[in-house]
C-alpha cells in the first residue's frame, strides 16, 4: 500500500497535526517546482510579509488563492507539474474547460495513494476477495475504470475491467460471469435495470448484490427504488475527473454522508459568491487541497460541487470527515452521465471544426432507456452548412463524432432557425 493512512485510533488533535505536516510539504514542493504556484507565493509574500508555506495551523488556509479548472487548460501540457517528468509514471488526458484538455500526471507513489483510497472505500463497503466486480463506466470516466480495477486487485477481487460493450453485452456479462459488485453512475443503473426487466432477466437469478454509485449524487427516494428493483445495497463514493480519481469520499454501513479520504485531501466549503469559508454545517461549493499529491498538486480547487461538511463523529468509528454530497453545482457545467462538461469545451470544438462559433444552445438530455446526452442546438446560417444534403449530413456528422470524442459523451446535433433561439 502506499503507506499514507492514518491510524483510526488517533487523537482528533494528533490527525490535524499531520495533515498539517502534509499540507506544509505540498505547499513547499508546488511553491519550489511550480512556477504558477511560485509567483502566487511570491505575491502573497510581497503582501502580508510572511511565507505562505509556513502555516502554523490548518485554518490559515483560507488566506490562500483558489485553484479553477481554468488554470489547468491554461497551463497545458505539464505546466503544473511539481516533479521531473523522468518521475512520471502515468499521464492522464481529459476534456478541459478551454480549447486545451487537461493534462495530469502521477508519480508511482501517487498511484500507490489512489489504490490505497479506492481500497479503503472498496473495502468498507464489504466487497471482499470472494466478489466478482465489474465496471462499467462511460469514456469520459474510464481512468476511474483503471483506478477501481487497480484497488479491487489490491484485495484480491476477480475484476471485469471497463470495457466499452453494447447494452445486451454488458447484461450477458453481468448474468454469466456472476457479478457481484458493479461499479458504474446512477443514470447507468437506472437504464441497465430497464434493460434487464424488458430482457425477462429476474434480477434474483443474477449473484448482483452491491452496486457502487459514482459520478452523480443521488437522492433517498432513487435509492429505495434501485434498492427495491435490483435486490441490491447501494454505495455512493465521490471523485473528481481533474485529479483524476474516484473514491475521494465514500460511504459506510451507516449512508449518513460520505467519508472523505481526509489523510489526502483537505475540504472546505466556501460561499461560491464571495469565496469565504462558511460556518461549519453550512451547504455551499466544496473545496479540496491534496496532502499526499506529489506530480500534480491541488491548492484550494474549487470543485463546483455543493456539499456540506459533517463535523459529527460517525456511528461506524471511522474519525474521517463526512460530507453530504447535494445535488445541482455552483457552476455552468453540465453532469453528463457522471462527466462534467462546460461550454467553453463545445465553444472550442465548434470553432475548430467550422472556423468560427456559431450561435447555440447545449442541454443535458435525459434518456430513460439510452445513456443521457448533450443536445446541442445550432443556429442555422449561410455561412455555416452546404445546401447540398449529402454534403450536410456529412458535416454534421463529423463534427457530432469530433464533439463526442473530444467531450466524452454521447452528443446529439440539432439545426435550428435562429429565431427560434
Amino acid at each position: 500500500m502506499g503507506g499514507h493512512e492514518m491510524p483510526d485510533n488517533m487523537t482528533p488533535d494528533e490527525r490535524a497535526q499531520i495533515q498539517l505536516e502534509r499540507l506544509q510539504s505540498t505547499l513547499n514542493r508546488a511553491y519550489r517546482n511550480v512556477p504558477f504556484h511560485r509567483n502566487r507565493q511570491n505575491r502573497i509574500s510581497e503582501k502580508t510579509g510572511k511565507d505562505p508555506s509556513l502555516l502554523e495551523d490548518l485554518s490559515e488556509i483560507s488566506g490562500l488563492p483558489f485553484m479553477a479548472r481554468k488554470h489547468l487548460g491554461k497551463h497545458y501540457p505539464y505546466g503544473l507539474f511539481a516533479v521531473p517528468l523522468r518521475d512520471i509514471v502515468r499521464i492522464h488526458t481529459a476534456p478541459g474547460t478551454s480549447a486545451n484538455p487537461t493534462v495530469t500526471g502521477y508519480t508511482r507513489q501517487d498511484l500507490l495513494n489512489w489504490r490505497e483510497m479506492v481500497s479503503r472505500a472498496l473495502m468498507t463497503g464489504g466487497v471482499d476477495s470472494y466478489d466478482i466486480l465489474q465496471i462499467s463506466l462511460a469514456t469520459g470516466l474510464a481512468n476511474w475504470g483503471r483506478d477501481y480495477k487497480d484497488g479491487a486487485e489490491a484485495l484480491a477481487v476477480g475484476v471485469i475491467p471497463n470495457t466499452p460493450l453494447s447494452p445486451e453485452k454488458q447484461l450477458m456479462v453481468l448474468r454469466d460471469y456472476k457479478t457481484s459488485v458493479l461499479v458504474t453512475t446512477p443514470s447507468e443503473a437506472v437504464r441497465m435495470a430497464g434493460r434487464m426487466f424488458r430482457a425477462g432477466l429476474n434480477p434474483t437469478a443474477l449473484n448482483l448484490k452491491r452496486l457502487i454509485l459514482v459520478g452523480e449524487p443521488v437522492e433517498q427516494g432513487f435509492r429505495e427504488h434501485i434498492e427495491a428493483q435490483l435486490h441490491v445495497d447501494t454505495w455512493l463514493h465521490y471523485g473528481l475527473s481533474e485529479v483524476p480519481g474516484p473514491a475521494i469520499a465514500f460511504e459506510c454501513e451507516h449512508r449518513q454522508g460520505l467519508h472523505i479520504s481526509d489523510d489526502h485531501f483537505l475540504p472546505e466549503i466556501i460561499d461560491p459568491g464571495t469565496g469565504a469559508v462558511l460556518p461549519e454545517g453550512e451547504a455551499g461549493e466544496l473545496v479540496l487541497t491534496s496532502l499526499t499529491t506529489r506530480a500534480f498538486p491541488l491548492i484550494r480547487f474549487r470543485t463546483g460541487d455543493r456539499a456540506r461538511l459533517i463535523q459529527e463523529p460517525c456511528k461506524c468509528g471511522r474519525p474521517m470527515i463526512r460530507m453530504e454530497w447535494l445535488e445541482g453545482r455552483t457552476d455552468d457545467m453540465l453532469n453528463v452521465n457522471g462527466v462534467k462538461v462546460h461550454q467553453d469545451q463545445i465553444t472550442g470544438r465548434l470553432k475548430d471544426a467550422l472556423g468560427f462559433v456559431p450561435t447555440f444552445r447545449h442541454y443535458l438530455r435525459k434518456q430513460p432507456d439510452e445513456k443521457n446526452l448533450l443536445e446541442i442546438c445550432i443556429a442555422v446560417n449561410d455561412k455555416l452548412f452546404s445546401d447540398e444534403i449529402k454534403m450536410l449530413e456529412r458535416q454534421l456528422r463529423e463534427l457530432k463524432t469530433g464533439l463526442s470524442e473530444t467531450l466524452g459523451v454521447p452528443v446529439q446535433l440539432r439545426l435550428k432557425e435562429k429565431s427560434s433561439f
